[in-house]
């Protein structure tokens, strides 16, 4: 059933959001109030079948008991020091990355996703430093469609115009080669090159994962000449594509540095770097840091989110729940012909419009969410479905249900 119109409090709260937000986004006519499992309802009344997840933040859906009861325990105890200080929520949380991750040695704990790869790019900067390598044979090599952050640097390093322009001059040391493109890359790869970053799978470049063996490709160029390999797990990671990395479904790689964040805390703001033996020693007392990185709850909420990822249940659910979705959305197809592709891995789902309907994702999930399912884009031309890892089989049919009816309902218009 499509949802209500906006009451009159939501209108004066929309009004007040234009008044007083930096107008750096375009939210949605609606405020959202609560959630349950993978449902959320605004002040209306109305329920949606969330299925963003947050942008792959909300892994474990909304009101999730474990995380909760974390959250609340640690609120009693105590919210913040300064890391001139041990607590135990990060180290706990330092510890079951590390041998999670299978790879690193140690972690590092800031707020975001961007600051994750801040840590990373400068990691990768100062161990060729410390190699004696100059300043101009320290370049980081990313890619097309790549998606890093929106700090001037991560800004820089994300390998699309549109997110840079107006933010000039950038900052130095970042080449860009395409994506999925062995050649292209091994002809940029040089005594220059001091790391390559990556993402398994590109979120905002339109859920894009890397072709078999791109990522094995990369690690030799880094091995020949010396670079690290970062792995910018931020989207992909934590479960998301049904193993606890994305990079993992490619046997036999090991990284130097992986990054986080998104879905780390299941919704409490995180962010982490992992760092494999290699780089391990780079940073010492004072090379970086940061007010807030290793919040006791930020850390204590996370600690339970990496525990529930290890369930082989949960992965299960991701495959089964994932398998699904592509089947109905293949049934959508046949039946409106609006998809050339759908793609992705696990519950990391992209369906790419058909060139007639190039440059209408964002009209799209606006006429769906009026039918009560949050779907989000990636690009102008797909749609980008995650819901939690945990989404049931109701859920996932009651979504598909509706994006079915939004759907039907833009065509008609």
């Amino acid at each position: 059933m499509p949802v209500k119109k906006p009451s009159k409090r939501t209108q004066q709260l929309i009004a007040k959001g234009k008044q007083y937000y930096l107008p750096v986004y375009k939210p949605r006519a609606a405020i959202l109030d609560h959630g349950k499992g993978a449902r959320i309802w605004d002040i209306d009344g109305n329920d949606y079948i969330d299925f963003g997840a947050g942008i792959a933040v909300n892994g474990f859906g909304h009101q999730d008991p474990d995380l909760v009861k974390a959250l609340i325990a640690q609120a009693k105890k105590l919210w913040h020091t300064s890391n001139v200080f041990y607590t135990e929520p990060p180290i706990l949380l330092a510890e079951a990355l590390v041998k999670a991750s299978k790879f690193a040695k140690y972690a590092f704990f800031c707020n975001s996703g961007a600051e994750a790869n801040e840590a990373a790019i400068k990691l990768a900067r100062k161990y060729a430093a410390d190699k004696g390598r100059p300043p101009e044979k320290r370049e980081i090599i990313t890619f097309h469609g790549s998606f890093h952050g929106r700090t001037l640097t991560t800004v820089t390093a994300t390998a699309q115009p549109k997110y840079q322009a107006g933010f000039e001059p950038l900052p130095q040391g970042f080449v860009y080669a395409p994506f999925n493109d062995e050649v292209a890359v091994e002809k940029l790869v040089s005594d220059k090159t001091c790391a390559i970053m990556v993402e398994a799978i590109q979120g905002e470049g339109g859920i894009t994962p890397a072709k078999p063996s791109f990522l094995k490709h990369l690690r030799a160029l880094c091995d020949k000449v010396g670079a690290l390999l970062i792995f910018d797990e931020i989207q992909c990671g934590m479960g998301r594509t049904g193993k606890f990395f994305g990079y993992q479904h490619e046997a036999g790689i090991v990284p130097d540095i992986v990054t986080m964040a998104k879905g780390l805390a299941g919704g409490f703001p995180i962010g982490a770097m992992l760092v494999g033996d290699k780089a391990a020693e780079t940073f010492q007392f004072g090379s970086h840091g940061t007010t807030f990185g290793g919040n006791p709850m930020a850390t204590a909420v996370a600690g339970v989110v990496v525990r529930k990822l290890q369930s082989k249940t949960l992965m299960r659910n991701v495959e089964t729940r994932a398998k699904e979705i592509r089947e109905a959305l293949a049934g959508i197809n046949r039946e409106f012909g609006i998809f050339t592709e759908i793609r992705g891995r696990g519950l990391m789902i992209g369906a790419e419009l058909t060139p007639s309907l190039h440059g209408k994702a964002g009209d799209i999930i606006e006429v769906v969410r009026l039918h009560g399912l949050l779907v989000l884009q990636a690009g102008p031309n797909v749609l980008r479905i995650m819901p939690p890892l945990n989404v049931t089989q109701k859920e996932v049919k009651e979504g598909i249900k509706r994006l079915r009816e939004g759907l039907k309902a833009f065509l008609q218009y």
